[in-house]
């Protein structure tokens, strides 16, 4: 039986020897440190004395009041068992357990104790909220590869949680040989991180790997707390940050194709799977809408997109006619190319710490030789960026084929520099770009120490700081380089 805090039975079970299946208690009170109202009273076999892990499992997982067992012996009620969460304490105990000889033996008036109890681990948790993010989250990476590859994976998720406002309250790496089908990970890890989630304050779990609209569903019903994969959450970023009528329609079709495959029920899961973390883009409503809506609205926006192409394909016949020559800012995000655009054109597009912080394309004139030249500022690249991004932006990354040449910007402060370059360079292989003349570009350079100094040594490029200026002059004279050896291609 599951009995709510004023005495009424909500729900009365049938199980087996095997045990019982808990039914969906979505509907029941949930919140940050809260429990749930609902107390689980069940009957085991003499064979199955006290407390099972999954009794203890499924306490900590679903949030309940209490976990009570009374162990039957000769049809006849005996030792009766009470399992209860406990606050969280240096020892990391996360439960307690007490047996009775019966039941009438309980020395508690139920409902004071477990509201005081409520309480106590609200308190407790609150003193970890210093921040003013509006969620917190655990961080998963799975993978056969090791520690050093898994880091620098977490550390960069961490990287896109900060940018959606997200505190991290813990990073978690598992290596396995081969991802779970059903839920990416094993059950038992995914309990241990649920668990853990209670008691740091965690309102989601993210996860490095892209899940499956299987495992999606299947670790929803397992959680009590939002579960997202790396995909939504950089749609969210995206979300936050599209500004144009074309960013924001492409955002709003990728979420949409995105989140098609996975409606297949109701989960915690679901919550999160468009709209944002801050309520941005299409919105929750939009998750009731069935597929045949959600696809008439996919076509919807491929239509209006179109029509933005073709006037994207007008300006670009526009500046051939006039002869006008495009150097494009391709980088991975974060790199400077927005610092660098605001430096040579004396421009003052917005500029931020933070990952995609530009998302809708600029670009401004710029002087060179006395010619005018267009210098375009491009949205960021990222390793293993999601199919649903690359499509939704099809037509942005198309604008890159009128380029003449790709100044490629890298952060040469990053000790994974030459992965950045790498995975810009594959995302050009695919879109047939990669003999596109470049100028590789080391930016940040007033932020290196010695040790980088000598790593920079065997990567050719231009040394520059954007923010300060330093070297500058030689990017100048390097498109400068470009443009003529351009013209002279023409006259040619």
């Amino acid at each position: 039986m599951l009995i709510n805090r004023k005495g009424f039975i909500t729900h009365v079970i049938s199980g087996d020897r095997h045990g019982i299946l808990i039914p969906d208690l979505d509907g029941f009170r949930r919140g940050a440190f809260r429990l749930r109202g609902l107390r689980c009273v069940h009957t085991v076999l003499s064979s199955k004395k006290g407390l099972t892990n999954e009794d203890l499992t499924d306490l900590a997982l679903l949030r309940l009041d209490a976990m009570m067992t009374i162990e039957v012996k000769n049809e006849l009620p005996s030792t009766f068992n009470l399992a209860y969460l406990l606050p969280p304490d240096p020892g990391g105990h996360k439960w307690k357990t007490e047996t009775y000889r019966e039941i009438r033996s309980v020395p508690y008036k139920f409902n004071e104790f477990i509201r005081d109890l409520e309480q106590d681990i609200e308190r407790r948790c609150r003193l970890r909220l210093v921040s003013s993010a509006e969620e917190r989250a655990i961080l998963v990476h799975a993978s056969s590869r090791g520690e050093e590859f898994a880091s620098r994976r977490l550390e960069e998720l961490e990287r896109l949680a900060e940018t959606s406002n997200i505190e991290v309250v813990d990073k978690i790496y598992q290596r396995i040989g081969r991802y779970n089908p059903a839920h990416l990970i094993g059950k038992g890890k995914l309990k241990e991180i649920l668990i853990s989630g209670l008691y740091l304050g965690a309102t989601m779990v993210i996860f490095d790997q892209n899940l499956s609209p299987v495992q999606a569903n299947n670790i929803a019903r397992m959680m009590d707390i939002k579960v997202i994969d790396r995909t939504q959450l950089i749609l969210d970023i995206f979300a936050r940050h599209a500004t144009t009528r074309g960013g924001k329609l492409q955002v709003e079709l990728a979420q949409l194709r995105y989140t098609l495959p996975r409606l297949v029920g109701k989960g915690t899961a679901m919550s999160r799977l468009m709209g944002g973390i801050g309520g941005k883009g299409p919105g929750e409503t939009k998750l009731e809408m069935d597929r045949r809506r959600i696809k008439q609205r996919i076509s919807s926006i491929e239509r209006s997109l179109k029509d933005l192409s073709k006037r994207r394909v007008q300006r670009r016949k526009k500046r051939k006619k006039e002869r006008l020559r495009v150097f494009s800012i391709i980088g991975y995000t974060n790199a400077g190319k927005s610092t660098l655009l605001n430096r040579l054109t004396r421009s003052k597009v917005t500029v931020a710490d933070k990952l995609f912080a530009t998302l809708d394309p600029s670009t401004r004139f710029l002087f060179l030789n006395g010619r005018k030249v267009l210098l375009s500022d491009t949205v960021g690249f990222i390793t293993n960026m999601p199919p649903e991004i690359k499509l939704a932006f099809k037509a942005t990354l198309e604008e890159l084929e009128d380029s003449h040449a790709f100044i490629h910007v890298v952060d040469s402060s990053n000790p994974f520099i030459q992965d950045e370059i790498e995975a810009t360079e594959e995302i050009l292989e695919e879109i047939g770009l990669i003999d596109t003349p470049r100028i590789l570009v080391l930016n940040k350079c007033d932020l290196i120490d010695m040790e980088t100094e000598k790593r920079l040594k065997r990567i050719p490029g231009l040394r520059i700081s954007a923010r300060t200026g330093q070297g500058i002059g030689n990017v100048t004279r390097e498109m400068e380089a470009s443009l003529s050896r351009t013209f002279a291609l023409a006259r040619a």
